[in-house]
């Protein structure tokens, strides 16, 4: 069962890459080695990366790749539909392969981002009722496309760090 599952995922992965590969050539950008690293990178990855976090890593096996590809790439990326660039927290936006409607929970101590499936299906399709009325209210001809929601809280792993500092003092 366990192999199966790894198996389904890696398969999942393989698809997602394919399907973002074959959206940079669509856009007319070149399939140059650097893209196609920073597409699989990007794909296998679910904690919304930065471009830095994403440089940090392909640095090694591309040391010519410069900063400016990475943001570049993730810019064309999110351009074309590919990648949604994100600023869910201060600091350097993050990039979110995950192009099916969801909403985002994300660390206030460390900025983890992480996603969280719709909560009722169809609910992005069609933005509730009090949803679109508050918008009008505020944005008149405002056209809404979605709701998204966004949890902030602390993670599990900072909520540890906060108890053992405080058993330390």
């Amino acid at each position: 069962m366990v192999l199966f599952c790894m198996g389904h995922k890696k398969a999942e992965l393989a698809d997602k890459v394919e399907k973002m590969l074959a959206g940079v050539r669509a856009a007319g950008l070149k399939l140059t080695p650097q893209r196609m690293a920073i597409v699989k990178e990007l794909a296998a990855d679910e904690t919304h990366p930065t471009a830095q976090e994403i440089f940090e890593r392909l640095q090694p096996g591309l040391p010519t790749m410069s900063f400016a590809t990475v943001y570049n790439t993730l810019g064309a990326l999110s351009s074309a539909g590919l990648c949604a660039a994100l600023s869910l927290s201060p600091g350097s936006g993050r990039f979110d392969p995950n192009m099916v409607p969801h909403h985002h929970v994300v660390c206030d101590v460390c900025g983890a981002v992480r996603d969280v499936p719709p909560l009722a299906p169809g609910s992005f399709r069609s933005p509730d009722a009090s949803a679109a009325k508050a918008v009008a209210h505020v944005a008149p001809g405002f056209e809404l496309r979605s709701v998204e929601r966004i949890f902030r809280g602390v993670c599990s792993s900072c909520a540890k760090n906060r108890v053992r500092t405080r058993s330390l003092t």
